[in-house]
C-alpha cells in the first residue's frame, strides 16, 4: 500500500522538484483508500478514474506555482455537494444528484484541489461517534475498540489515515472537533458564516459551520486563508475582518486564557493529567491561566437538544420521516422524537435564555484570549455506544454544543495519547473572528507536545509572526493613561491596560502647549542618540473601536512603532517633528506622571 506525506508544503515541494506528480499520487490515494475502506468504512464513494479525470486534466493547463493548493487531494463530508456525485448524507432515501458543487467545494477545486470522494458520517450530521450510518460504523483509526468520532467520521480517518492532506466536515454541536480529537488531527471549527455553507445539507441551519481536518494547524491556517469570504449563495455568510487574516496566525505574546473551574471528566483517571499538561505547556509558552465559571456555557450546551433546535433538525428531515420513517435509522429518529410537538413559544423562551447566557458568557471572554478544555470529558467504546446509542454519545459534546450556539470559533488540537495509545487532545475556544489567533495557539501546543502528525511526520519548525486577534494593542505615554484625563476615551471603547512598561532607551520626551480646552499632552519622539526609557502603558482595545478613537487624537500626535525595552515593537503615539520643536523637553523625568507630580 502506497504512502504519502500529504502536507501541503511537502506535497508543493514534491511536485515542483518533479519528484512527484498528482497523477501518480491520486492513483496511489485511490489504491489506498480502497484497501483501507472494508474495515474503516471511510468513505460512501470513492470518486471513479473516470471521476477524478476532469480534476486532473485541468491542472495540465496550469503551473504548480500558478494554483496555491495545486494537486492537492481532499475529501468531502457526504452532506456537502460535489457537482455530479450523489449526496447521500448518509440515508439512500433521501440521496440527490447535484448540478453545483457547495461554494466552498468549488472554491478549493478552483485553487486546484483534487476531490477524493464523498465520506461517511452519522446520518443526517445527527451524532458525534461515527456509528449512525447505514454505510458502515467507522472505528477510530489508532484503536478498534473505539469509534471514530462523529458527525464527520469519514472526513476524519481519510487525513488520520493518510488518504487525504484535508477534509471537510460540519460542525454544529461538535462534529469537526470531537473526531479531531481521537484520530490525533486538528479540527478547526470556525466562526459561523466564515466559511460558506451554500451546498451543505443542513443540521441545524442557523448553526451549522463547514470544518476543515488537518494533520496541522499552519495547514488549516492556509486553508481558512484561503476560503473565508463573502458568499451571495449563502444568506448565513458573514464576511471575515482583516484582523482574522493569514497574518493574524502566528506564535502568541503574552496571554491570559480561561480554564473551567468545573471539569467534568466522568471519572476517568487519564485525561485530567493530560488536560493538566496541555494547561502547562500554554504557561510555560508565556499564558496566564484564569479559573472560570463554566456553569453558564454548560448550561447553554444543553439548549441544544431542547425542542427548537431538535425541531430545526426536524425539518430538514419531516417528509422523509411521515412517508419513509423506515429510511432513517432507529436512533436519528429516536433523537428527532420530540421536534413535532416543539412550539413557537418554547423557541423563544429558549432564545431569551440563550441570550442571558451569551452576555454572562461573552463577559467571561472580554477579559481572555481565549478559554482552554478538554474535547470531551473521557472516551467512549464501540461496546458502550452498542449497549446505548444516546447517553455515550451525549458525553462526547459535553465541551462542543454551546459552541455554536454563542457563536464562537474554536479548534481542536492534539496534545497527547491514553495509556492504550488512543489520542487526546484539548480544544480551544474564542470570540468570533478570532479563528486564525486560535490556530496560532493550537499550533504551539502540538509543538510543545512534541507529537509527530499523521504518518509520524515531526511538525515543521518554521519561523512564525505574532498573533493577533480581535484586540488591538497600543502604547500611551501621556493624559491616556490610567486615572488621567483623557483615559476615558479608552475606557469607554471597553479598553483594559494590559501593563505598565518602558520603552527602549531610544526616545525623547516633551510638554506640549495646553490644546484648547487647556489639556496637556506630551510628545514623544525617537532620536539616534541621547535618548531615554519613558514610561509608558499598554492598553488593549477592540479592533473595531480603534478607528473611533483614533479620530478623537489631534495634531501633531501621530501614529507610529514604538521600540519597547524587551525588543518588541508596538503601535503608540509619536509626536511630529513640528510639535516638538514647541514642545519643553522632559526626557530626565522619565514620564509623564513625573512631569504632572513636578509642575503640582
Amino acid at each position: 500500500m502506497s504512502s504519502f506525506d500529504l502536507r501541503l508544503p511537502t506535497l508543493r515541494r514534491a511536485y515542483l522538484d518533479g519528484t512527484l506528480t498528482p497523477r501518480e499520487l491520486i492513483a496511489g490515494l485511490r489504491e489506498k483508500a480502497a484497501a483501507l475502506d472494508p474495515e474503516f468504512h471511510l468513505f460512501v464513494h470513492l470518486l471513479t478514474e473516470e471521476e477524478v479525470a476532469p480534476f486532473l486534466n485541468r491542472l495540465d493547463e496550469h503551473d504548480v506555482a500558478s494554483l496555491p493548493l495545486y494537486g492537492i487531494p481532499f475529501a468531502i463530508k457526504d452532506n456537502i455537494d460535489l457537482a455530479g456525485i450523489e449526496t447521500t448524507a448518509a440515508c439512500p432515501a433521501f440521496a440527490y444528484t447535484p448540478t453545483e458543487s457547495a461554494t466552498l467545494v468549488a472554491r478549493l477545486i478552483a485553487l486546484g484541489a483534487i476531490p477524493l470522494g464523498k465520506t461517511n458520517l452519522d446520518q443526517f450530521a445527527t451524532g458525534l461517534n461515527g456509528t449512525r450510518s447505514p454505510y458502515g460504523k467507522c472505528r477510530n483509526s489508532v484503536h478498534p475498540d473505539y469509534p471514530s468520532g462523529g458527525s464527520s467520521a469519514g472526513s476524519s480517518l481519510a487525513v488520520a489515515l493518510g488518504v487525504a492532506s484535508f477534509a471537510l466536515g460540519t460542525d454544529t454541536a461538535g462534529s469537526g472537533r470531537v473526531p479531531a480529537a481521537l484520530n490525533n488531527l486538528v479540527g478547526l471549527k470556525p466562526t459561523k458564516g466564515v466559511l460558506s455553507t451554500a451546498g451543505v445539507v443542513p443540521a441545524c441551519r442557523t448553526l451549522d459551520c463547514v470544518t476543515f481536518f488537518t494533520a496541522t494547524a499552519t495547514e488549516a491556517s492556509e486553508l481558512l486563508a484561503l476560503t473565508a469570504q463573502a458568499d451571495p449563495r449563502d444568506p448565513y455568510s458573514r464576511g471575515n475582518p482583516q484582523w482574522n487574516g493569514a497574518r493574524a496566525f502566528g506564535a502568541p505574546a503574552a496571554f491570559r486564557f480561561g480554564v473551567p473551574a468545573q471539569l467534568e471528566f466522568d471519572g476517568c483517571t487519564e485525561s485530567p493529567t493530560l488536560f493538566a499538561k496541555a494547561r502547562a505547556m500554554l504557561e510555560a509558552a508565556g499564558g496566564e491561566a484564569v479559573e472560570i465559571d463554566f456553569a453558564p456555557f454548560v448550561e447553554a450546551a444543553r439548549l441544544l437538544y431542547q425542542g427548537p433546535w431538535v425541531a430545526e433538525r426536524y425539518s430538514v428531515t419531516e417528509e422523509l420521516i411521515t412517508t419513509q420513517p423506515d429510511a432513517v435509522l432507529p436512533v436519528i429518529r429516536d433523537v428527532l422524537a420530540k421536534a413535532p410537538g416543539a412550539t413557537a413559544v418554547e423557541l423563544f423562551r429558549a432564545q431569551y435564555r440563550l441570550q442571558a447566557l451569551k452576555a454572562v458568557c461573552d463577559a467571561a471572554l472580554d477579559t481572555l484570549d481565549f478559554v482552554l478544555t478538554p474535547t470531551y470529558p473521557r472516551p467512549v467504546t464501540l461496546a458502550e455506544l452498542e449497549r446505548d446509542p444516546i447517553g455515550p454519545n451525549s458525553l462526547l459534546g459535553y465541551y462542543t454544543n454551546f459552541m455554536n450556539l454563542l457563536d464562537y470559533a474554536a479548534v481542536a488540537a492534539p496534545t497527547g495519547f491514553m495509556k492504550n495509545g488512543l489520542p487526546c487532545g484539548v480544544t480551544v475556544f474564542g470570540r468570533a473572528f478570532t479563528d486564525q489567533y486560535l490556530l496560532g495557539i493550537a499550533d504551539v501546543l502540538q509543538r510543545a507536545s512534541g507529537i509527530a502528525c499523521v504518518g509520524d511526520n515531526a511538525i515543521d519548525a518554521g519561523a512564525r509572526g505574532v498573533a493577533s486577534n480581535d484586540r488591538m494593542q497600543l502604547a500611551v505615554c501621556g493624559a491616556h493613561m490610567e486615572r488621567l484625563p483623557l483615559n476615558r476615551d479608552l475606557l469607554s471603547r471597553n479598553a483594559r491596560l494590559v501593563r505598565a512598561t518602558r520603552t527602549a532607551p531610544s526616545y525623547r520626551l516633551c510638554a506640549l502647549p495646553a490644546s484648547a480646552d487647556g489639556t496637556r499632552r506630551p510628545g514623544l519622539w525617537r532620536v539616534d542618540s541621547g535618548g531615554a526609557e519613558i514610561a509608558i502603558e499598554v492598553w488593549e482595545m477592540p479592533s473595531s473601536e480603534f478607528g473611533s478613537f483614533i479620530a478623537t487624537v489631534p495634531s501633531p500626535l501621530a501614529l507610529g512603532k514604538i521600540e519597547l525595552g524587551d525588543g518588541s515593537w508596538i503601535t503608540g503615539f509619536l509626536c511630529e517633528p513640528y510639535g516638538v520643536q514647541s514642545g519643553e523637553d522632559i526626557s530626565a523625568l522619565g514620564g509623564w506622571r513625573a512631569w504632572l507630580a513636578k509642575a503640582a
